[in-house]
């Protein structure tokens, strides 16, 4: 787990009195037990699977009765910088519930933290804390952390980012490819994190229509979390994830101010690496890359080449783009398949060759550069000697990239002038090149 940036009111939570906060409903017991809690290691408050649900229950209820529906806490949820302890503890006095609100995604960042460090056969679990033990679904306390998601106004950037993180790490501990989650002989029914998982989802695909740094902070570490859970990158792809993150791409490859940082050009491309993973077995995440202009993105990252992890990702995303098939999940429709040489035609009309064979002239440290950089090349040059001149000037048109050479003769345009009408006779090509070029 990477970490989250701490709580701007961090230093206030040692000031926490839970008696005078009646309006947490704690029970003596309760209050008790959250007491003991700071005065002892977590390991000691986790020990036992009883002990670690009972604990976590509570620290999801101070988070549901500080946050409230409400919407953000009057004063803390606008505070952007760390405070010092002096000011955290003024705004424990005028606005406690913002400071427990923190307070309860803070402590729950720090509980799934040490259950995700617990050695495998562990008795207390992510499975085992965040599950019943009865029936084997997920506990109905995690609701608050999706109330605090959709917080109304400008929202709690810390409280937002640890909510949907820690949520992330919850719901992915009941799917079926994170076994590492729980112990054998504790079985999850993993239906019961299905929905839950598509509304974290529909909530960063939200973000994400946002092109600002500020909307990008909030997600990505969720995202990229995300990205090491089969069942969260296929949900994502069908929620039109790809087409977001290739339009982020393009802007940060652009250069503009309000686009992504550095950072989270390579979280963001490495989401996009993570998720071609499922290309050879899904035939709609192929579609959804190809349709979404994703090799273009990828493309002008490489050529704009931002930092060299950037670039590194970048390539291996490619790569695996390129290499993809679809044996083991053909298209069921007659339309043409799209695999590997569909992408690398893009590729070559987006004028990759040309920076591949630039950048294998460069001596690179980096090893993964130098494997992604042969093959490659290899697979470029090999499919440009199958394309025919049109096929390459199509490839130019759809990815935008027109670039005047060899193809702009008057000899190619009357040898091909009768393709341009079109199998259908709908002028297809001159209707891409005219939306690319207004």
């Amino acid at each position: 787990m990477s970490n989250i940036p701490p709580s701007p009111v961090t230093l206030a939570f040692s000031g926490i009195q839970w008696d005078p906060m009646t309006k947490l409903r704690l029970t003596n017991a309760e209050k008790l037990l959250l007491r003991n809690a700071e005065a002892n290691p977590i390991d000691y408050t986790l020990n036992t699977p009883a002990e670690s649900t009972t604990y976590i229950k509570v620290v999801l209820k101070v988070l549901a009765e500080a946050s409230g529906a409400s919407g953000p806490s009057s004063k803390v949820s606008h505070v952007k910088d760390a405070l010092s302890e002096d000011e955290a503890l003024q705004l424990l006095y005028t606005d406690p519930m913002g400071v427990v609100t923190h307070y309860a995604i803070t402590k729950l960042y720090d509980i799934i933290v040490c259950l995700r460090e617990k050695k495998r056969g562990s008795v207390v679990t992510m499975g085992t804390t965040f599950f019943n033990p009865q029936d084997r679904n997920l506990i109905d306390e995690w609701r608050p952390l999706l109330r605090v998601l959709h917080l109304g106004g400008s929202g709690d950037a810390f409280a937002q980012r640890g909510a949907a993180y820690c949520l992330a790490y919850i719901l992915m501990a009941g799917c079926p490819s994170q076994q590492f989650a729980t112990n054998k002989s504790f079985k999850i029914n993993h239906a019961s994190v299905e929905e839950p998982l598509q509304a974290l989802i529909s909530w960063i695909t939200s973000q994400l229509q946002s092109s600002s740094s500020s909307s990008l902070s909030l997600v990505t570490p969720t995202l990229t979390a995300l990205m090491s859970c089969p069942e969260a990158r296929i949900k994502f792809a069908n929620s039109g994830g790809i087409g977001y993150l290739s339009r982020h791409l393009r802007n940060g490859s652009k250069g503009l101010k309000s686009g992504a940082t550095v950072q989270q050009l390579y979280e963001l491309t490495f989401c996009v690496w993570a998720l071609t993973y499922e290309c050879n077995t899904s035939v709609t995440v192929r579609m959804a890359f190809a349709r979404d202009n994703a090799v273009h993105s990828l493309v002008d990252l490489v050529s704009s080449a931002p930092r060299e992890k950037v670039v590194r990702v970048a390539l291996s995303a490619l790569r695996s783009l390129a290499q993809c098939t679809a044996d083991a999940a053909p298209s069921p429709s007659a339309k043409k398949e799209v695999t590997g040489s569909t992408f690398l035609n893009e590729m070559i009309g987006c004028g990759l060759i040309k920076y591949v064979d630039q950048m294998k002239e460069r001596q690179w440290t980096d090893p993964d550069i130098v494997d992604d950089l042969d093959v490659l090349y290899k697979l470029l040059h090999e499919n440009f000697k199958e394309m025919s001149t049109w096929d390459v000037y199509l490839a130019e048109v759809k990815s935008g990239s027109l670039e005047f050479g060899f193809l702009h003769t008057e000899k190619f345009f009357k040898e091909n002038a009768k393709k341009f009408e079109g199998p259908d006779g709908d002028f297809y090509v001159v209707k891409v090149w005219r939306c690319n070029v207004s």
